[in-house]
Order: structure tokens, then C-alpha cells, then sequence
């Protein structure tokens, strides 16, 4: 038997294009798509590798093993795992002992993954500044504090679920 409420819902309360989750992968896909256009011509990195290279390249970040990136970045650990695997192949990223816990690497990108970092970093924050012409500065804090309310929200009920 159906739902009658289903069958009095309006066709645009089921549509793709209003699901919460689909509106921000797409604006993610198009924003990293975007800055990923950028610098993949220049320096052959994609996506994954170069979200790899921007958390360790981040000061407060320094050096992280493969499931503390996992848990950073929200990325699949295969994804996570196979991007490691290509910069650490292309020496932009390498892998040191972990005194802490024996049985793990700790991973840090190279003297030459600095230098990507380096001269990507202030591409990415220009690509940033286009993105947000049109916003004023209450709107562009606005849309940062609610997408940090929305992450912090998600967590909280995956982690009461979990």
C-alpha cells in the first residue's frame, strides 16, 4: 500500500536538485573541479593527491599517517591510500617512522611537494577570491558558518549513530 502523504507530495520535494547532499557534492565537485583545472595541467595532480598534499602542507596539520588523512579529510581510505601511493611514487610526499606507534608511517610531503604546495596554495586562494566576487563579507561568513554548523551537525549524528 502507498502512503497517501507520498502521492500528495508535490513532484519538486522528490527532485535531485533540491536534496541537501546532492547540492553540496555538486558545488564541491564544481569548486574542486575548477581549482583542480587549475594545477592539474602544471603540476599532473589530481583531486585526491593534491587534497593529500594541502593537509600535509598545512602548518598546524605537519606530519599524519594514512587514517588521521582519512579522518581529516572525510575521504575513502582507498581513495586516501591510492593517492598517497602516486605522490610518494612521484617523490612529493614520503613516508617516516612513527615513534609513537611502531606498526605506522608518519607521512610528510618532500622538499619538492613544499615546493607544489608553494606555488599551488596561492592559485587556489585566487580561485577562492573569484568564487566569492559577488558575496560581500557577512554573506561569505555567513555561507563558511553554516557549512562549519552543517559538517559539526553531520558528525554529531553519525556520531550518536555510531
Amino acid at each position: 500500500m502507498t502512503d497517501r502523504s507520498d502521492q500528495d507530495a508535490p513532484k519538486s520535494e522528490y527532485q535531485l536538485s533540491g536534496f541537501l547532499p546532492y547540492q553540496l557534492s555538486i558545488a564541491s565537485n564544481a569548486v574542486s573541479g575548477l581549482i583542480a583545472e587549475r594545477y592539474r595541467t602544471r603540476f599532473g595532480l589530481k583531486i585526491m593527491e593534491w587534497r593529500v598534499m594541502a593537509v600535509l602542507g598545512d602548518a598546524e596539520a605537519g606530519r599524519l599517517t594514512q587514517r588521521d588523512l582519512t579522518e581529516v579529510t572525510l575521504m575513502d581510505k582507498v581513495a586516501v591510500n591510492r593517492a598517497c601511493k602516486v605522490l610518494e611514487e612521484r617523490g612529493l610526499i614520503q613516508r617516516v617512522q612513527n615513534e609513537k606507534d611502531g606498526r605506522s608511517h608518519l607521512l610528510r610531503l618532500t622538499g619538492e611537494g613544499e615546493a607544489i604546495h608553494r606555488e599551488v596554495m596561492p592559485l587556489a586562494k585566487a580561485t577562492e577570491r573569484e568564487l566569492f566576487e559577488g558575496f560581500d563579507a557577512q554573506e561569505e561568513a555567513m555561507l563558511r558558518s553554516m557549512l562549519e554548523r552543517m559538517r559539526l551537525r553531520a558528525a554529531s549524528i553519525a556520531s550518536a549513530a555510531g
